[in-house]
């Protein structure tokens, strides 16, 4: 018997890689705040980014998965949220934890391997950094159940990679949203690469969004780089997880400007013609040409924002560097009810040599 093929899933776009309009823009583009709030806080997110590289480039922070490129997903999603809702983020969010009220001392605290970064009292219900691949999945399921059984208000969204639909914890979390009817909504950011790992041979799926119908959800295709698009598609799904309709699965197409993370060497494994192609589609120029093209923005409003983000994005790296480390004894608190004696011996031993005291820098 001869296979159908299946249904492809179209793309969602308003603006093309040169920020010129191609479909009939929705009302809510006539508000201009709403724009210029994705504008400021995109970069807010790419030069946050270029400083944290750095900082790990000059020894003062660890491993760092760069959002290079990939700020419009984040940036909307959290945006378009609001304070009860649980964010259950992945490794590339820091754009959109800054925009849910995360300091960027804090981010760059986790990523400089100090846990604290990610418990602090900004944080509120939204899960930390997740860095295993699509166990946040079921967790954001486990959230989304526990939210319905209660009859809260809000809802749970669930940030991942494309690599992370390869993994059994993402389609176990849809088949869960789908059969329960659970408020969560699943954003892919399709960034092309699963590491080193092309989307083409990650999965045999026209589309990752497609994993979704087979759970009986709803599930779309935006331009990922394109932040009206973002809108449309990621608000109408919270708002049908919001009035009890059910999950929704979106894949969001973007490309990873950058190396996976800063133990990574991209160029070992893409051409640069790749990723010159890609550099013509990034979000921030494409929103910053619409924005003149519309009157919203002009050069001496973009000098004023990069001074101003500038000057914010030093003031939290000194709150970070000037954070005292956690004490030594936080190594071995917490693993046993009753401490073993070699334990303690040991605990003794390392408080004695970190009594100079030392801080991030």
């Amino acid at each position: 018997m001869e296979q159908k093929e299946l249904n492809p899933i179209p793309i969602y776009q308003y603006l093309d890689a040169e920020g010129e309009v191609i479909e009939r823009l929705p009302g809510w583009t006539e508000d201009k705040d709403i724009l210029l709030g994705y504008y400021r806080h995109m970069v807010l997110g790419r030069q946050a980014d270029a400083k944290a590289v750095a900082l790990q480039r000059t020894g003062q922070m660890g491993t760092y998965p760069s959002c290079l490129g990939q700020e419009a997903i984040s940036t909307v999603t959290c945006a378009l949220m609001k304070k009860e809702d649980v964010l259950v983020p992945y490794y590339r969010d820091h754009p959109g934890l800054m925009v849910r009220g995360i300091p960027l001392s804090d981010i760059l605290l986790y990523w400089g391997g100090d846990e604290r970064g990610s418990s602090g009292d900004h944080w509120g219900k939204d899960f930390p950094n997740c860095v295993p691949i699509a166990t946040q999945a079921c967790h954001a399921a486990g959230v989304a159940a526990a939210l319905k059984i209660r009859q809260d208000s809000g809802i749970a969204v669930c940030a991942l990679g494309d690599g992370a639909t390869s993994k059994g914890d993402f389609l176990e979390a849809l088949n869960l949203a789908g059969a329960w009817q659970l408020p969560v909504v699943f954003v892919i950011n399709n960034n092309q690469w699963a590491i080193s790992v092309p989307r083409r041979i990650q999965s045999g799926a026209p589309t990752l969004a497609q994993k979704g119908v087979s759970a009986g959800l709803p599930s779309y295709q935006v331009d990922g780089n394109d932040v009206i698009a973002l809108h449309e598609v990621i608000n109408e799904a919270i708002d049908r997880a919001r009035s009890g309709k059910g999950a929704t699965v979106i894949e969001a197409i973007s490309y990873r400007l950058g190396d996976h993370t800063t133990a990574d060497d991209a160029s070992r494994y893409r051409s640069s013609d790749e990723l010159q192609q890609a550099w013509g589609k990034e979000p921030i120029k494409r929103l910053r040409t619409f924005l003149h093209h519309r009157g919203y923005w002009d050069e001496q409003q973009e000098q004023a924002l990069i001074k101003e983000v500038s000057l914010q994005i030093e003031q939290e790296v000194q709150t970070y560097l000037n954070t005292p480390l956690p004490p030594v004894k936080d190594l071995f608190d917490y693993h046993y009810a009753n401490m073993p004696s070699a334990l303690k011996q040991q605990k003794q031993e390392a408080e004695l040599r970190a009594a100079g005291g030392q801080s991030h820098e």
